[in-house]
């Protein structure tokens, strides 16, 4: 998946599981992109003669929610839409960087230059610092990127912000996983500008010195306070080390080095050398080793832009691509000493589908009275998810037999689900401290037979869909 269906992915996410009332995306809307999605990626893949996948699945539906969205409301199109500043910058950080080199060392009269220039053993000097970081940088610590979104403010239109507001939270749980994903991509982007920035100011500092010099005689010279003419020649020898050993060109003698002092009448043709061999130190030590890195940060982007590390296996993704494999999209419910009538059949239809997907299909089996054996197994590879009134107490020689034997004899998962719509009712608006204590009683008893549950009210499924999407996560790791 590129970068590009990984924001508009992580985006439809992050609206739909804030959007728990289905007051942005109804559930029309969803089905719908579900199913044209689906048609659309199996025409795309016969189209390019391959298999359907998740991540083609994925994308077009975010595009037909996005799109619905966007033709819904047209003043949220600014927010949904990614914003390329990087892009932006790598275009005009680099054209400035340029343009500020050709300036650098445009200091004092050109016809009094001094042999160590001060802005060009600046540029020079902070390339070396900045090559040094590079190599301890695998010896440091590194620090997780921890982005606050919090302070984040997004430029959304007054009347999104009153029509919808409801937008903010899902913005705000968007924005810190896409930084949180994105922050391998964002460095590699960043550096490759900072890299050719760095590359094109020393490229328009060493073009200044050859333009300027067209225009005008540079007279070089050199005077110290504290150095006299051996030091200076020291620091020139190993200053310009790199241009003399590689490209063959004439270092400045000691004799040339004292007679440069200014006050004295200057040697000819220092001033072309002295530009030869600065453009040509800059070259080899700033623009060449700039460039090589920023096409390796470049090399590093693309590759992250084409592969966005996007985690598939999640409950929200498995739920929603568990339709595309054939015999993984039928929930199996095997009720325990309780009764499903027509209205719980319809909770546990939508439970299903906030398992499973919206294509999701249900089997509801017959009753398993009290003290019985549980029911064979499907030849088909569904999720079986023994169902309990929460009322019920669970009992080893009983409950916990039929769980055992249901585990034994289903190897593509088993699930718990706990009915607390019976209990609620009974007891009322007193219910609460003893659902609770009840329900984690039920937990830990599951858990003690290796069995995911999850505490249901199939008269409200939509109350726990979290719940839900967390023992989808822990079926598939035990299915």
């Amino acid at each position: 998946m590129d970068e590009r269906a990984a924001h508009d992915v992580l985006l439809v996410k992050a609206i739909e599981t804030s959007d728990r009332e289905r007051q942005i995306l109804n559930e029309d809307d969803r089905r719908y992109a579900s199913r044209t999605a689906r048609e659309l990626a199996q025409w795309t893949a016969a189209e390019r003669k391959v298999a359907a996948t998740p991540e083609l699945f994925l994308h077009k539906r975010a595009e037909q929610l996005l799109a619905r969205l966007t033709e819904r409301t047209p003043a949220a199109a600014a927010m949904l839409r990614p914003r390329p500043w990087l892009r932006i910058a790598g275009i005009v950080l680099p054209v400035l960087a340029l343009l500020f080199g050709m300036l650098a060392d445009r200091i004092g009269d050109v016809h009094r230059v001094n042999l160590l220039s001060a802005p060009l053993l600046l540029i020079l000097l902070w390339n070396l610092a900045v090559y040094l970081f590079l190599l301890v940088r695998p010896l440091l610590p590194r620090r997780a990127l921890r982005p606050r979104v919090g302070r984040m403010r997004w430029p959304a239109l007054p009347r999104v912000r009153r029509v919808q507001a409801r937008f903010g939270a899902a913005l705000a749980r968007f924005a810190e996983e896409w930084l949180s994903l994105s922050a391998p991509l964002t460095w590699a982007r960043s550096a490759r500008i900072l890299h050719l920035c760095a590359a094109l100011l020393a490229a328009g500092a060493a073009l200044s010195l050859y333009l300027r010099g067209v225009l005008a005689a540079y007279r070089v010279g050199w005077e110290s306070t504290f150095l006299d003419a051996g030091q200076v020649h020291a620091l020139l020898s190993w200053l310009f080390l790199p241009a003399v050993s590689l490209l063959g060109l004439e270092g400045f003698t000691p004799q040339q080095v004292d007679a440069l002092r200014f006050g004295q009448p200057a040697p000819p043709d220092s001033g072309a050398q002295w530009v030869h061999l600065y453009a040509a130190t800059l070259i080899l030590l700033v623009v060449l080793p700039r460039l090589a890195l920023a096409a390796l940060a470049w090399w590093r982007e693309r590759r992250l832009a084409r592969h966005f590390p996007l985690d598939l296996s999640q409950p929200y993704f498995q739920r929603l691509c568990a339709g595309l494999a054939p015999g993984t999209a039928t929930l199996r419910i095997c009720p325990y000493s309780m009764r499903v009538d027509e209205a719980r059949q319809a909770g546990l239809a939508n439970a299903a589908r906030l398992l499973l997907g919206e294509q999701a299909e249900l089997t509801v089996l017959p009753v398993t009275a009290y003290g019985e054996a549980p029911p064979a197994p499907a030849a088909s590879q569904a999720v079986t998810a023994a169902l309990f009134a929460l009322s019920a107490t669970p009992e080893p020689e009983n409950h916990g037999q039929f769980l055992d034997q249901l585990r034994g004899s289903h190897p593509s998962g088993v699930v718990a689900l706990i009915d607390e719509s019976g209990y609620l009712e009974r007891l009322g608006p007193q219910a609460g401290a003893r659902a609770a204590e009840r329900a984690g009683l039920w937990r830990q008893f599951c858990a003690q037979h290796q069995i995911p549950a999850a505490i249901v009210n199939l008269l409200a499924p939509d109350a726990g869909g979290e719940e839900l999407e967390r023992l989808l996560g822990a079926a598939r790791s035990v299915s």
